[in-house]
């Protein structure tokens, strides 16, 4: 599958999964281009479409935790932060995503996340 049908392949089917989750794509749409077009590489050269920006290791369940879209196994992290860790995804509520930044999960006070 040609790059750009791909990206737009992962985003029909992304979206309803982020939508139930409480999340939608970045509304800048350059960042979420770009995002998707390094994911659909990452399929194309693993066969999964991992999250471009987090490193993968030699364990396959490790990596399997950074496998698009990765919310639900860094949930509290990623709610307390309002966005995924690549910028992918952002809460419902966020209008202005490049206020939101990436916080290591060792800094944040996650004791009132959901």
């Amino acid at each position: 599958m040609n790059p750009e049908a791909r990206k737009a392949a992962l985003r029909f089917l992304f979206a309803p999964l982020v939508d139930k989750l409480g999340y939608k794509f970045t509304p800048v749409e350059e960042d979420a281009d770009f995002l998707l077009e390094q994911e659909a590489a990452l399929e194309a050269e693993t066969g999964i479409p991992y999250c471009p920006c987090q490193a993968r290791t030699k364990d396959r369940a490790e990596n399997m935790r950074i496998v698009c879209p990765c919310i639900p196994f860094h949930r509290r992290h990623y709610d307390a932060m309002k966005r995924c860790w690549c910028g992918l995804f952002v809460h419902k509520d966020v209008t202005d995503p490049d206020k939101l930044k990436q916080i290591p999960e060792n800094k944040l006070d996650l004791t009132d996340a959901h």
